[in-house]
C-alpha cells in the first residue's frame, strides 16, 4: 500500500509533468526562435499558432501540441488551404475545442464556429445555421486515445443533406473547407490579419483586396501573398514605419538578436517572454493574444525596462525592484514574496550569467558612422528623446557609444517595430 498513490498524489504528479514538458517544449522553441536561419518562417510560426490558438493547459499531451507545432512550422509560408484542413483534423485542436466526442445524435458546434469566425471568414460572413449545418459535416472527426493521431470514427459521423451558404450536399468536412474558401471573404480576412501582423494596425482596404485576389488565385499560396505584401510601397511607407508594438515575444528575441547576447540558458528568457504576458504554448483563449497596444501598460513596461536593465548590467535597478516588492509583501502581512517578487527572484538567479558584451557592441560604432547608424540598427523610427551625447557625430568614443546605446534601448520608440 506505501507503494501505491493516492488519486490526489497521481494528480498532482501528472500536474507537475506536464508542467515541466511545458517548459521543456518552451524552451525548444525558444531556442528555435534564436538559432533559426529562417526567422520569416519561425515569426509565421508564432503567427499561426496564435491564429489558431490552442493551449497546453487544456491539451496536456506534449507530444499533441509538439506535432501542431510541427505543422505551423511545415506550413509556415506553405498552403492556407492545406495548413486549414489539417488543422480541422489535428489532435490538439479537436481537444482543445472538445470536438472528440462531436457525433451526428450530438454535434459539438466548437470547430464549426470557430473555423469561420475566427480562422478564415469572420464575423458577419456567415450565419447560425451555417455554424450547425457544418457541425454535423465534422462530426465523427476524433483522437484515438491509445496513439493520440488522428481518426474518423464513421458510426458517428452524419451522411446526411446539409445547406451551408445556400448550397446544399452530403457534405463532409473537407467539403465545408472548400465552401468556405471559395468565399472572396475568406482570403480578405487572412490577408487582413497579415496585414495588421507586418504592416500596420489599419489595412489598407484597397491593398487588401488586391493582395487577397492573389492569394485566392494561386490556391491559397502563402509564399506569393507574402512576396506581394513585403515588396508592396504600402510596406515601405514612411507612415507605416513604427506604428506596430513590439509582442513580449518579438521584444525579447529581438533584443537578444540585436545585440548578439549569447545565451547558454534559454530558460530566463522563456519566463521573461512569460512575465511580460506571453507564455508560448499558452495563449489566454481560443481568439489567441489580442495584441497591439494590449502588450504595453505601466507593469508591462517596467518589467520590459527591468529585462533590459539586466542585460545592458544596471543590476542595482532590479535589485531595487524586487526590494520594494519583498517590503510591499511585509506591508501586506504576507509570509511569502509576492508572485510578482518570486518571479523576479527567479529571473535574478536564471539570469546571473546572462549579460550582452555592451562596450564590444557599443565599440562597433566608434569607428563607424556614430549616433545615426546605432539608431538605424537599434530603432525603427526616430527616437522620441535624441541622444544629447555624440549626437550628429560622424565618429563616436566607445564611452560616448556606450551611453549612446543605452539612451537608445530607454527610449519609447524601442517598444516598436
Amino acid at each position: 500500500k506505501s507503494l501505491q498513490m493516492s488519486g490526489r498524489e497521481a494528480q498532482e504528479m501528472n500536474r507537475k509533468i506536464n508542467n515541466e514538458r511545458t517548459m521543456e517544449l518552451r524552451d525548444w522553441w525558444m531556442g528555435n526562435m534564436l538559432q533559426t536561419e529562417t526567422p520569416l518562417a519561425e515569426k509565421m510560426t508564432l503567427f499561426w499558432h496564435n491564429h489558431f490558438a490552442t493551449s497546453q493547459q487544456k491539451v496536456r499531451i506534449a507530444n499533441v501540441v509538439y506535432a501542431q507545432n510541427v505543422l505551423f512550422r511545415k506550413q509556415a509560408l506553405g498552403n492556407f488551404d492545406t495548413l486549414l484542413r489539417e488543422l480541422s483534423r489535428d489532435p490538439a485542436m479537436l481537444i482543445y475545442l472538445d470536438s472528440v466526442n462531436s457525433k451526428k445524435e450530438a454535434p459539438n458546434e466548437n470547430f464549426a464556429r470557430e473555423v469561420m469566425e475566427l480562422f478564415s471568414l469572420g464575423e458577419g460572413n456567415y450565419t447560425e445555421q451555417d455554424i450547425k449545418e457544418a457541425a454535423r459535416a465534422f462530426t465523427g472527426w476524433s483522437v484515438d486515445r491509445e496513439t493520440g493521431k488522428y481518426m474518423f470514427r464513421r458510426g458517428a459521423h452524419d451522411f446526411g443533406k446539409k445547406t451551408i451558404f445556400g448550397k446544399t450536399g452530403n457534405f463532409d468536412g473537407d467539403q465545408v473547407i472548400d465552401l468556405i474558401l471559395a468565399k472572396p471573404e475568406a482570403a480578405q480576412f487572412i490577408t487582413r490579419k497579415l496585414w495588421r501582423e507586418f504592416v500596420s494596425p489599419t489595412p489598407d482596404e484597397v491593398e487588401v483586396k488586391r493582395l487577397a485576389h492573389i492569394l485566392q488565385s494561386s490556391g491559397y499560396d502563402l509564399t506569393k501573398l507574402m512576396q506581394a505584401m513585403l515588396t508592396s510601397d504600402a510596406f515601405y511607407a514612411l507612415d507605416n514605419r513604427g506604428v506596430l508594438i513590439k509582442s513580449p515575444i518579438e521584444f525579447v528575441v529581438g533584443t537578444i538578436k540585436t545585440f548578439n547576447v549569447k545565451p547558454t540558458n534559454v530558460r530566463p528568457f522563456v519566463l521573461q517572454s512569460g512575465v511580460l504576458g506571453q507564455n508560448l504554448f499558452l495563449p489566454p483563449n481560443v481568439k489567441g493574444w489580442p495584441g497591439g497596444e494590449v502588450w504595453i501598460n505601466s507593469a508591462s513596461l517596467l518589467n520590459r525596462k527591468q529585462m533590459l536593465d539586466r542585460l545592458f548590467g544596471t543590476e542595482d535597478r532590479m535589485e531595487a525592484v524586487m526590494a520594494s516588492m519583498d517590503t510591499m509583501a511585509e506591508m501586506n502581512g504576507e509570509t511569502l514574496p509576492t508572485k510578482d517578487a518570486r518571479i523576479a527572484r527567479r529571473m535574478e538567479r536564471t539570469m546571473g550569467g546572462v549579460q550582452m558584451n555592451l562596450p564590444a557592441f557599443a565599440k562597433s560604432f566608434a569607428r563607424a558612422e556614430g549616433e545615426a547608424a546605432m539608431r538605424r540598427v537599434v530603432l525603427a523610427i526616430a527616437p522620441v528623446n535624441p541622444p544629447r551625447i555624440g549626437a550628429g557625430a560622424t565618429v563616436l568614443g566607445e564611452d560616448q557609444a556606450l551611453l549612446t546605446l543605452r539612451h537608445l534601448v530607454n527610449d519609447p520608440v524601442y517598444q516598436l517595430k
